[in-house]
């Protein structure tokens, strides 16, 4: 008969002998550790593919809108009409994501994401108005609220605790390839073919995780079983609150994605800063992910982070000091190089954050914080545009990019200073989540 203990923190799939003799223990650093799991191996493979296509979406609505309106306060709209979603649907979604299949939820989403795509090369291909524009991306953005609380947590079901770290840093590598490949294919088509099929390659993108889904057979979830309530789809947020290295983690991301963020006045850059055209707007979109691989790879290669929370805090200041740089730069090579170092700096903020929100919760709570996560850490981009496309129409987008990066500078500063916790955070791969009488939640749980 089962503990509540061990009904509170089912465990993860075993993986082969040769996983745990290489990823922990005296067996010392695997990184190839998590890539050796069939189901992780094959949903990263599909994760890859539909984040290239979000991304060459991102890069083909940014330009197209900019290039028909020639308002920044326009592109600050992209972000909004993407956040609203998240922000209204987001808990709802992480609550369903712990009370139902996490992989059916993903389904889902794909197909409405495809769908989206679809209206947004009809509206491109048909000159249609800008509205129609901003409604399909209203598809896209609610569709991507009911799918992201279960692709966050429907991880620890493809890969054992012991290298999740592992897998959190090549799923951000992913990330990041498919945020370089798809600027740069986005660039080229947008340049040769057009913006409408680029949005055809983002629909198609969304089919093809659909079908790695088809072929992956996660371990059963724990799943809530309180009564459907307002209290059970917030009990996320309270269990964040509970946690200081949780929530120190997500709001030293969120604060600096959203005033340091510069990748949303790209176009603005490309097209009258620097006055490089499409294709090298597409090597501008493509340089911060360039950097997050690169730092990435030295990662996996390199031993775990002994001190994971000064290395946080390390990180993120990189990122304003390299902000700043970027935001008053008017040399192409120079510019570059900043939004290198930027994507460098956010990978490590990436991977810590990344691997404490999972690790730290029990397993029947991570759909509900990663919902959290979700509001705060997925909307920041958008909301973040929407902040430098209204700041930029006020005070020149030079002075917002560059303000971006004291701020991100100030709020690390302030977060080490509120939370001790995060200064003394050491080993990922030490951590679990509360004990019974540790601010654990008190959801009762059905494997």
């Amino acid at each position: 008969m089962e503990t509540p203990d061990e009904q509170r923190r089912p465990s993860a799939p075993e993986p082969p002998a040769e996983v745990v003799h290489q990823s922990g223990g005296s067996g010392g650093n695997d990184p190839l550790a998590s890539l050796r799991l069939p189901g992780f191996r094959l949903y990263l493979l599909g994760s890859l593919f539909s984040g290239a296509g979000n991304q060459m979406r991102t890069v083909a609505v940014g330009w197209e809108v900019y290039q028909r309106t020639q308002t920044p306060l326009s592109l600050g709209m992209i972000g909004l009409v993407l956040a609203l979603p998240v922000l209204l649907l987001a808990l709802p979604a992480g609550a369903a994501a712990d009370r139902y299949p996490r992989k059916t939820l993903i389904l889902i989403s794909q197909v409405g994401l495809a769908l989206s795509g679809l209206g947004l090369a009809w509206v491109s291909f048909t000159d249609g108005p800008i509205p129609l524009t901003y409604a399909f991306l209203l598809g896209t953005g609610i569709f991507r609220a009911i799918g992201w609380p279960a692709s966050q947590a429907i991880v620890t079901g493809l890969v054992p605790t012991r290298v999740f770290a592992n897998a959190t840093m090549w799923r951000s590598v992913a990330f990041q390839l498919s945020a370089t490949l798809g600027p740069l294919a986005g660039g080229v088509l947008l340049a040769t073919s057009g913006a409408g099929v680029v949005y055809l390659a983002d629909a198609a993108s969304s089919v093809v995780l659909f079908v790695c889904l088809l072929f992956i057979t996660p371990t059963p979830q724990a799943r809530s079983v309180e009564k459907r309530s307002w209290a059970s789809v917030i009990e996320g947020a309270r269990f964040v609150r509970r946690q200081p290295v949780i929530l120190s983690t997500i709001t030293l991301d969120m604060v600096a994605v959203l005033f340091g963020g510069a990748v949303a006045l790209l176009p603005v850059y490309a097209t009258d800063v620097l006055g490089v055209g499409a294709t090298g707007f597409g090597w501008m979109r493509a340089m911060p992910s360039l950097g997050a691989i690169t730092m990435g790879l030295a990662l996996a290669l390199l031993p775990p982070m002994r001190k994971a929370g000064r290395a946080m805090l390390v990180a993120v200041a990189a990122f304003g000091l390299a902000t700043i740089v970027f935001g008053l730069s008017t040399s192409y090579p120079l510019s570059l190089m900043a939004l290198f170092c930027i994507g460098a700096a956010d990978n490590v903020s990436v991977v810590v954050r990344s691997t404490v929100l999972q690790l730290l919760t029990p397993d029947s709570m991570r759909g509900r914080v990663a919902a959290v996560n979700a509001v705060f850490i997925g909307t920041s981009n958008e909301i973040g545009e929407l902040e430098s496309g209204v700041v930029a129409s006020l005070i020149g987008s030079v002075a917002t990019v560059a303000l971006g990066g004291v701020l991100t500078l100030v709020t690390v500063g302030a977060a080490a200073l509120i939370w001790p916790p995060l200064r003394r955070l050491g080993a990922l791969e030490d951590l679990e989540p509360p004990a019974d009488g540790e601010d654990a939640p008190s959801t009762p749980l059905r494997l």
